[in-house]
């Protein structure tokens, strides 16, 4: 693995996309806009980084990271994306994506849902646990003692061991949730999602504004592959969905 695509050039995109450099591959990052919407972000991430279009994204490399607000997911390519391992990112959040009646009864998980449409693809869950000021501040080598472990789905063993190893490369020991039928596990609302990667204390009285700011300064908790294990069989499935964070 090289050469990353990645469609979606928000905050979990841009961060990722600098993970992926640091550990010393290639990436073609695209939006929903022309390229050259990209060229400051590009020019930030240096040379290992390049601008195109989605289809060209999706062309780059085996390896295809998906980080859309979920209500798009109809518009990534089905022929693009056909035999590639397709890293889904998305949360659902009703408040952004509107409701959609399979999440809201419960019938499907948000990557079971994008596993559908991208039929001819390999999908996994992955990097949608973690804020992008903790995932890109939270990595470390293997084998430091300050190490967070990522939780990630995927319903095929090519799909696993792929993303197993891009999580390990990019800084986080990777600890694997089982089917996308089980990625609910560590989805909006889990014991898992986003709070125990968060710093420890937090100043009260804080605006918005300074609380992404202070999110983005301030280091994040270490969380063992341990205690993500047991964050997992903790969680209960309830209610889809999730508020939108601050910041979005």
């Amino acid at each position: 693995m090289t050469t990353i695509g990645i469609i979606g050039a928000g905050m979990i995109g841009r961060t990722l996309a600098q993970l992926a450099i640091d550990a010393g591959m290639e990436v073609l990052l695209s939006n929903s806009r022309d390229p050259s919407t990209l060229s400051g972000l590009v020019s930030t991430l240096g040379p290992n980084a390049r601008a195109g279009f989605p289809a060209e994204a999706a062309q780059a490399g085996p390896v295809v990271i998906a980080t859309i607000p979920l209500a798009n997911y109809g518009t990534l390519s089905q022929a693009d994306l056909a035999g590639k391992v397709v890293i889904d990112t998305m949360n659902y959040y009703p408040e952004r994506d509107g409701n959609i009646a399979v999440l809201d009864r419960g019938e499907s998980t948000s990557s079971e849902l994008v596993q559908s449409h991208l039929s001819d693809s390999l999908v996994a869950k992955a990097f949608n646990a973690i804020s992008f000021a903790n995932l890109g501040s939270s990595a470390r080598p293997a084998g430091a003692s300050s190490r967070s472990a990522l939780p990630f789905a995927a319903d095929s063993k090519q799909a696993e061991t792929v993303v197993g190893d891009l999580i390990d490369r990019i800084g986080y020991d990777a600890v694997f949730a089982g089917s996308l039928a089980e990625s609910w596990r560590f989805e909006p609302g889990t014991p898992v999602y986003v709070a125990p990667y968060m710093p420890s204390t937090r100043p009260e009285n804080m605006s918005q504004e300074e609380g992404l700011r202070w999110m983005v300064d301030t280091p994040g908790t270490p969380v063992a592959t341990n205690q993500v294990k047991m964050l997992l069989e903790q969680a209960v499935r309830a209610q889809p969905g999730g508020l939108l964070p601050a910041g979005a």
